[in-house]
This record gives structure tokens, sequence and C-alpha cells, in this order.
């Protein structure tokens, strides 16, 4: 039996599996570490925590299976995050990450300097939104111009935690589609816009395919994370698109909703598209000919995780005298209201909001609290205002192509609650897929299978995922989440010049 290891660098959290040739997932292992929030808006990582997390995890994995049976391992990682190495390849700073919102000003100024948004399209196919990385080297070029003059190379997240691994520098297509530097039709560098921007050339990684081989794992990276030495190591992909992958969303015709610290709705495409008004992130998929269009909401999970420590202490200890999940104590609590939350809506804009609002400065909101407003409306608020938002981004993706259903995945497909609201909302069925628990490693995994010839191609890989779950809308629900969904649609148009405002006074 052959085994693959898939290696996911989250928000959160280092996630690593290893499974066998039949999909079976067969070990897998997490560990979590600090995320760092100096200023209002600014996120940063220490990749050494990352590393740290990563070398656990393996050694608990791979102790798991036969080392010689190992055949291949590839990765799955945050994107967008910027980490800077010197010419040691050496980490020069904390790690900016995908939800970092410091960049506005770089990203308008580059916006425009490649002839506005529309200019910018011809080049890329992609808006340079402030979570990105393009800005993030814009913004340490102008804020920290020591560190950036120290800098010999950027990589993300999951590139850095490979080069560690196999001692080689890369990106591949999808994780650099999200850079805003990337020309997603031809699959390479902008060259042209890396002129525009004035960056050095040779700060911008070598690009390869998903399943690419990028090297061995070595003797050093052996010792410390007890993978094999010289087992094969695949390129792998950015976590918005391997996700996807994992759950089997490789062409068109089924929507993938994440709901993790992020939420995300994929789509693949077997053909280029176009972007027109960079509404959505139109990525290179995880194999060749294969595109893939994305549209991220920043707070999802993670603004259901921000309600239950800043407002549910309640939940907290409902759940510790039971010895309970605090989360199933939320969700019961949210199943006690009704479909609409009893009039309360939630604006989950915790982080600014990337789409379909790419807004650093909108800010989360509770609407229409009464006397009569409930603990258990204000949680379901929550999880509807995170699905409302969601199908928000549904409905771009929709133009694109019908979709028949929705694969759920992420820490907020466990809840049937959730999935519930889901299907109501999007008025279509929704399912989890066996590997919806470990996410982006499944797809990092099927991408080492490939690269390492157990399957021929990602459409052979996702034949060993099945559905597990099933939920189907509810008629009766129609309605008044319709009502819901418009009024909260009005919401941020309403409240944009007060979140402009709250800005400009640092709020």
């Amino acid at each position: 039996m052959r085994y693959l290891i898939g290696i996911d660098i989250g928000t959160s959290a280092a996630k690593v599996i290893a499974a066998d040739e039949n999909g079976r997932v067969a070990a897998s292992k997490s560990a979590e570490y600090p995320l760092n929030t100096p200023r209002a808006g600014w996120a940063e990582q220490d990749p050494a925590d990352w590393w740290r997390a990563v070398c656990e995890c393996c050694q608990a994995v791979a102790g798991q299976v036969p080392a010689g049976e190992i055949v291949g391992v590839s990765f799955s990682g945050q994107m967008h995050g910027l980490v800077a190495l010197d010419e040691n390849d050496a980490v020069i700073r904390p790690a900016i990450l995908w939800c970092d919102q410091r960049t506005e000003k770089q990203c308008a100024r580059f916006t425009a300097d490649c002839g506005g948004p529309d200019g910018l399209l011809r080049l890329t196919n992609n808006a340079m939104l402030t979570g990105y990385t393009g800005g993030k080297l814009l913004w340490l070029r102008e804020e920290e111009p020591a560190s950036f003059e120290r800098m010999r190379l950027f990589l993300c997240p999951k590139d850095y935690i490979r080069l560690r691994i196999c001692g080689e520098k890369g990106m591949d297509v999808s994780e650099a589609s999200g850079t805003g530097f990337f020309d997603t039709k031809t699959r390479a560098w902008s060259e042209e816009a890396i002129r525009i921007s004035g960056l050095p050339r040779s700060i911008f990684p070598d690009t390869s395919e998903s399943t690419d081989l990028a090297g061995h794992v070595t003797r050093g990276a052996a010792g410390e994370t007890g993978l094999p030495e010289g087992t094969p190591v695949y390129f792998g992909g950015g976590d918005a698109v391997i996700q996807t992958t994992g759950a089997g969303l490789i062409r068109p015709g089924i929507l993938g909703v994440v709901i993790g610290t992020a939420g995300n709705v994929s789509m693949g495409l077997d053909r280029y598209c176009d972007n027109p008004g960079g509404r959505l992130q139109m990525f290179c998929n995880n194999e060749p000919g294969l595109w893939h269009a994305f549209g991220c909401t920043l707070s999802a999970g993670g603004a259901y995780r921000w309600y239950r420590d800043a407002m549910d202490e309640i939940a907290f200890a409902e759940a510790g005298k039971t010895g309970g999940n605090v989360y199933d104590v939320m969700n019961a609590q949210a199943a006690a209201s009704k479909p609409g939350a009893n009039g309360v809506l939630f604006a989950p804009y915790l982080s600014g909001e990337r789409c379909p609002y790419p807004d650093a400065n909108a800010r989360g909101v509770f609407y229409g609290l009464t006397l009569g407003t409930t603990r258990a409306d204000l949680t379901r608020a929550v999880m509807e205002g995170v699905t409302y938002s969601l199908r928000q981004v549904a409905g771009i993706m929709m133009e694109l192509a019908p979709c028949e259903c929705v694969y759920i995945s992420g820490g907020g497909a466990a809840s049937p609650l959730w999935r519930q609201i889901m299907a109501d909302v999007f008025a279509l069925p929704v399912y989890t897929m066996s590997a919806a628990d470990v996410g982006g490693a499944y797809g990092a995994m099927m991408a080492a299978g490939v690269g390492a010839g157990v399957w021929k191609n990602l459409g052979e890989a996702a034949g060993v995922l099945r559905r597990e779950s099933e939920t189907t809308p509810i008629a009766a629900n129609r309605a008044a989440y319709e009502d819901a969904f418009q009024m909260y649609s009005r919401l941020y148009g309403a409240l944009k010049e007060t979140f402009d405002a709250g800005a400009k006074m640092g709020v």
C-alpha cells in the first residue's frame, strides 16, 4: 500500500495527514499557533511557529505509517502571506497574512499606475486586493525600507515550509495567482505588472504546476520531521484552490463553500474566463488546463469564533458543566431562534471585507436589535449573516456557469444547523464530502498522488471521494430567508459612508 502526506499551513493551526492510495486517511494531527495583531487591521505570524507545528505533526503522522511506503509529500497553505527572505533564506520579519488590511494605499496607487482597474485586469485578470501579497511588497518597500533592502526573495507560507523540508525555493501557479502580479491566462508572472511596480524582478520566485516535483526531503528535515529522507516533495497549492480540489471541485457545476476562519466560495473551470470588474478572484487550478473561480469573505467561522469568545460566556459555562463542545451549545441556542433570527441581521465585516465588497474600512454590525431580542437570535444571526455574505459571492459565481449543488467543508460544515441554513438560503442541496474534516491537507495529498503517479490526474484522484451527508432546502423557510437576504443586501450600501468616516477616526 502506498501512502501520501498532505501538509496544510492554516491560519490558526497546521494539519498533517497520511492517506493511502484508496483515499483513506490513516493518520492525522494538528497543532495550533498564535495570530498576532500589533495594530488594528494588521495580522502577522512567526514562520518559526509554523515550522514547530509542522515538525510536531509530521513526527506524529509519519510514525503511524510504514516509512518505506510513503511515496510523496505536498502542501496546502493560507494564501497571500508575505514571507520575506534574506540572502541566506532567513526570515527577515514576521509574515504579513492574508487578512491583513494595511496596504490599501499601496494597492490603490498601483492600480492607478496600471491604468485603473480595467488596465490591471488586462495584465492579471485580478484586482490588487489589500490582502494580496503584492500590496505587502509595496508596503514593505515604503514603510520598512531596511527590511526591503535585505530581502532577496519572497515566498508564501506553505512555500517557506516546503523550502525547509526539501531545500528548494519556488511557488506553484495557484499560489502565484493570488499575489496580484501573475498573469493567470498565460500561467506566468506578468512582466508588465512587475515593471510598473518598480519591484526587482529577482525577488519573484520561479513557478511550477501544483503536481510538479519540487525536490526531496533533506537529511536535516528528515531528522526534524520524521519524514523519510529522499521522499519526493511536490509543490501543492494555495488553500483557497487546493482545499476545493480535495472536495472534488475540479470542473464546473458544483459550488464549493468553505466555512473556515474565512469564508470561501469556489468553482472549478475547464476554460479560462475573464473577470469583468474584478469582482472574483480567478486563479490557476492545481492541474494544467484548469482554472478556478473564487470569492473570499474575510470573517466566516472566524466571526462565529469571535462571537463565542467575546459575547457568549454563558455557552462556555454550559459546556463546562456537561463537558460538551461549546459550539454544540451555541448551535442549540441558534436552533431555538427561527429562520431570519427574529429580524436580527449580522454583517460579518470584522476584518474589513474582500468579496463582494473589497473594502478594508467595513466593520461588523448587528442590526435589528429590540427589547425582544434574545441570545438565541444573536447566535443565529451570526450564522445567517455569514451565509448571506457567502450567497452574495455565489451569485457572482453562477454568472459563469449554473450550479446544481453545494459541497460544504471547513469547521462550519460540522453543524447540521449551519448546513440547513445554507441549503435554505442558497436554495440548493448541500453535501459534505468524505474528506471535509481535513480540508486543504487532503487536496495536498491528492496533488502528491498525481505527482507520484498514484493517479493519472486530479479527476481520477477525486474518484476516492464520496458524499457523506445531504441537506435539502426546506420550502417553508424560503420566504423568510429571501426577505432577510434582501434586507441584508441593503446594509453595506447604507453604512458605507459610516465605515469610511470611522476609518478616518481610526475606528
